[in-house]
């Protein structure tokens, strides 16, 4: 540009230049490079861009997940394209995930031994597809008796007021009949990536009496989770079903009851299936119930983040072995459903349920049966000034490092000692 045209009308016309295009453009000049990488900026540049679906599925050719982008506009599914993964997402195995926020993803696994016989580490990895930059997270350390009576379920999300990614870690009982037993509260940990440390958190915390599932859903400054509790009533065992919120605001938790028609008791609980989604920009339940010897999904919306407040928007008549995945900003249904064809067993295929004409549209994307991923979110510069894959402690950034050599020499041609930099360029193509 001019050197003659006033710099806050360089940042006007930057601001809406596409994510691709400001990668580049960070090399142009210093004062470039500060603009895009500051957090304002990154705020202010996100606001405008549209909002897209990233897919995750494994192919099952080459048994390998994929991760693929869709326009959430007029033109779905015609505008798609497939990110390259950094080799600290393919060799997380096996990974799931916790949650998208901000444009970020992350990812919860472990980075095995070379023989794939121990995971020597377990993590989360922190994701952004669209400037493909991905920051490395060691859980905390668990012994071989955590595991025989607990179990973590992980969170995600971004402070909204500092804009800084953070992991949350829940550790509550396995045994239902367990947390029925006590009325002590859940230990509670979060890692923040400016920190680079993990904290315990020690007040408002719900009882072990509660139980929680993923994934999550995240809602303004609040993140949701599906949740169980369970209480000894007259000598037996019940169950309720609220959800749980988060407030990253302050870090308090909060129940979210539910309509009185969620409890059960025990013995019907596998008859009851409801899961969370982000609708609108609201929250939403997709109830799963059995009518007339067939399964249904009915698909409930919050209103007004009013407690026991919902309304029924439509139903699905289920096809055989299908679920939903989420939606899209049209207010579409999602969904994973199983190829009925003799050739492609174990496999399903992508398809979109539009309630208005009670009809299935397909994607034409098939997959192995049950690793389909959706999550809607915009693009994002968040990480963009960050260093691919570094810890914050030299501790842990050495024991990443010595699990990734292993698992890197042990490929074809790479059977020679590695060095450090070597490591970060086969993570990332775009090195600064």
């Amino acid at each position: 540009m001019p050197d003659k045209l006033p710099f806050h009308i360089q940042e006007e016309i930057i601001k809406r230049l596409p994510i691709k295009s400001l990668v580049r453009f960070r090399c142009v000049s210093q004062a470039w490079k500060s603009l895009i990488d500051s957090s304002d900026f990154v705020l202010a540049h996100s606001v405008t861009q549209p909002q897209h679906l990233l897919l995750r599925y494994e192919d099952p050719v080459e048994t390998a997940d994929k991760y693929v982008s869709f326009l959430d506009d007029d033109t779905f599914p015609k505008q798609r394209f497939v990110h390259p993964l950094p080799l600290s997402v393919k060799l997380l195995k096996p990974s799931s995930f916790v949650g998208s926020s901000h444009g970020l993803f992350c990812l919860h696994g472990y980075y095995w031994d070379r023989d794939d016989s121990f995971p020597n580490l377990e993590a989360s990895v922190l994701f952004n597809p669209s400037v493909r930059k991905s920051i490395v997270v060691s859980m905390p350390k668990k012994d071989h008796e955590f595991y025989k009576s607990h179990e973590s379920v992980l969170g995600f999300g971004v402070f909204p007021n500092t804009n800084d990614p953070f992991v949350i870690q829940i550790t509550q009982f396995r045994m239902l009949k367990k947390r029925s037993e006590t009325s002590d509260p859940w230990k509670v940990d979060v890692y923040t990536l400016s920190s680079g440390n993990w904290r315990s958190l020690s007040r408002n915390l719900p009882s072990k009496s509660f139980g929680v599932t993923e994934p999550q859903v995240i809602i303004d400054r609040f993140i949701y989770w599906s949740a169980l509790q369970t209480k000894i009533i007259d000598s037996e065992l019940q169950t309720h079903n609220p959800i749980m919120s988060f407030d990253m605001s302050n870090e308090s938790f909060k129940v979210v009851n539910l309509p009185d028609s969620s409890s059960s008791p025990i013995q019907s609980l596998l008859e009851l299936s409801i899961s969370i989604f982000k609708l609108r920009d609201t929250l939403a339940m997709v109830e799963l119930r059995l009518e007339n010897d067939r399964y249904v999904s009915v698909v409930w919306m919050m209103e007004n983040n009013v407690e026991k407040s919902f309304t029924k928007l439509f139903k699905i008549k289920m096809p055989f072995r299908s679920i939903v995945l989420g939606f899209r900003k049209s207010g579409e249904a999602i969904m994973e459903v199983e190829n009925d064809d003799d050739y492609t067993f174990e496999q399903s295929k992508l398809v979109v349920y539009d309630p208005n004409l009670d009809q299935f549209n397909d994607v034409e994307i098939c997959g192995t049966s049950e690793s389909f991923f959706v999550k809607s979110y915009t693009e994002t510069l968040l990480l963009i000034g960050c260093s691919d894959c570094v810890s914050y402690e030299h501790e842990l950034e050495s024991k990443i490092m010595n699990a990734l050599q292993r698992r890197v020499k042990s490929m074809p041609l790479l059977d020679q000692e590695i060095e450090e930099d070597d490591i970060f360029r086969l993570f990332e193509v775009d090195i600064n």
